[in-house]
């Protein structure tokens, strides 16, 4: 089963292993002694790369607003369409 980390443990993660690269590490022993492979490494990076802890924070703070507020506008429009049809009378 995998852990599933939180967007500031992902931030702290990649900040890790680009210390490790830095160090002279190439990427795949970095990622192996932080226990996630290459493709997770690259992915993340491409997805969090220029981000501090805070604004990853923020990043999925909106995430989560985001998908909130499109729940929100599917519920409106179904009520919406309920009453049209309804106003029409082709119920």
């Amino acid at each position: 089963m995998q852990k599933v980390l939180k967007a500031e443990d992902i931030v702290s993660l990649l900040r890790k292993i680009e210390t490790l690269i830095n160090q002279g590490k190439t990427v795949p022993i970095s990622c192996k002694e932080c226990g996630i492979s290459d493709s997770t490494y690259y992915k993340w990076r491409r997805q969090y790369g220029g981000l501090d802890v805070s604004q990853a924070k923020e990043l999925k703070r909106l995430k989560e607003e985001n998908g909130r507020l499109k729940r929100a506008i599917a519920d409106l429009t179904l009520d919406k369409l309920i009453l049209n049809e309804a106003l029409s009378g082709k119920y």
